[in-house]
């Protein structure tokens, strides 16, 4: 195996599968709630209100962990930092199949929340230190995008019958067991220490090691954090309620799995093509800005469908289309306007106020919205309109920058 091809099966790989376990643990309650709410006591009139802080107290933590972690661990390995951290939320995951509290279950849900958060930034920093500018978005794709999605493709369809023929603590019992079992001793053999990455750039030779508002890229750097809140908003408002939307409008059985999977299926189809023509026509902000207003568009035109099947295609459309666009993209546009030192850091705030914050707000949303409409799809709605500003928000960062460039190289 060459230099190249081992460089990116042995960090690309690894931290793909890595992140594919880590979204087995974020969504199986999404899958598993309703037999957790009857056994836990919060089925019936309760069952809106607790069941979103259960699903949504994992995001509480994982926004100031984002933040924080990003920071706290800029002068520490990353390679370090991915182990324990992934260990700490497999044994909380662990626990929640052995327990019957309520207490405990979102105690252990904010456990991971924190470690995921923490663990977050880390996978920025692999990517900046081991693949070359051109190569972000596929490398950004490989590493934070292939693996969530290809959880979420193929773990609702997994989960689900997992879940209806051995019942919830199974299904904490095999992701929590997945991650102590599999992920960490893969990663403690063959993930490699920063120091030996190809573009890593020693603190000690970077000019401006402080975390400065210009080391994160100036003030447009706001506009990325707004437009990844809006999309926080939409993959989580979606995410942790996809289960229970679509068997609402109609979808049950194995059909429930397979229509709750439909959407990230498509974000993986769309993704190797839309990868491709963003590293080859550099128009990252344009693409990525199209990713939040056409599903934006699409969402808002759910009640123009009174069938479950036409109400499903175009979530799973936009969905699809959202996150093969936006995601990979948006990772690529930070690394390459932030200082290296910063990379961490910068992906730590945007992920945390993003889809920590952004999607904290869009569970309850949705969550409350349903209770007193009926309706998943009404809240589904409000999301639609808000990454719409999200993608005017990323429109406007795309002109600023242009005039940034026209600045410096006048």
């Amino acid at each position: 195996m060459t230099t190249l091809q081992a460089r990116w099966w042995r960090i690309g790989g690894s931290l793909m599968a890595g992140l594919f376990v880590a979204y087995l643990d974020r969504t199986n309650l999404s899958v598993a709630i309703p037999s957790v709410a009857k056994d836990m006591g919060f089925a019936g009139a309760k069952f809106a209100e607790t069941s979103s802080w259960a699903l949504t107290i994992f995001l509480i933590g994982y926004a100031v962990a984002n933040v924080l972690g990003g920071i706290l661990t800029r002068q520490m390995d990353p390679k370090i930092v991915v182990i324990w951290t992934f260990a700490l939320w497999s044994v909380a995951t662990i626990v929640v199949g052995a327990t019957s509290s309520l207490i405990v279950l979102l105690v252990c849900r904010l456990i991971l929340g924190v470690a995921e958060g923490i663990y977050w930034p880390q996978q920025s920093r692999f990517a900046r230190s081991w693949f070359a500018p051109d190569e972000l978005t596929r490398a950004n794709s490989v590493i934070q995008y292939y693996g969530q999605f290809l959880a979420l493709a193929f773990g609702f369809m997994a989960l689900t019958p997992i879940y209806q023929a051995f019942g919830w603590r199974i299904l904490f019992f095999l992701t929590g067991g997945l991650g102590l079992v599999v992920i960490v001793p893969l990663y403690a053999a063959v993930l490699r220490p920063e120091t030996e990455a190809p573009y890593h750039v020693p603190l000690a030779d970077v000019v401006q090691p402080r975390l400065t508002l210009a080391a994160l890229g100036g003030a447009p750097f706001l506009l990325l954090v707004f437009s990844y809140i809006t999309q926080g908003m939409l993959f989580w408002g979606v995410t942790l309620w996809i289960p229970l939307a679509v068997r609402s409008i109609g979808f049950t059985g194995t059909s429930q799995a397979v229509a709750s999977c439909l959407p990230y299926v498509a974000a993986v189809v769309l993704a190797v093509p839309m990868a491709i023509i963003s590293d080859r026509t550099k128009k990252r902000v344009l693409i990525a800005a199209l990713g939040l207003l056409i599903p934006g568009i699409l969402l808002l035109l759910l009640p123009q469908f009174s069938s479950g099947y036409g109400k499903l295609a175009l979530i799973t459309v936009a969905l699809g289309y959202y996150v093969s666009s936006y995601t990979p993209n948006i990772w690529s546009i930070l690394q390459a306007s932030v200082e290296p030192s910063a990379v961490g850091s910068a992906s730590g705030i945007m992920n945390g106020l993003g889809a920590g914050g952004g999607g904290t707000i869009a569970g309850f949303l949705v969550g409350m919205l349903n209770a007193a409409t009926g309706s998943y799809m009404s809240g589904f709605m409000v999301l639609g309109g808000l990454v719409i500003l999200g993608g005017i928000s990323l429109l406007i960062y795309g002109r600023l920058k242009q005039q940034q460039l026209a600045v410096a190289g006048g």
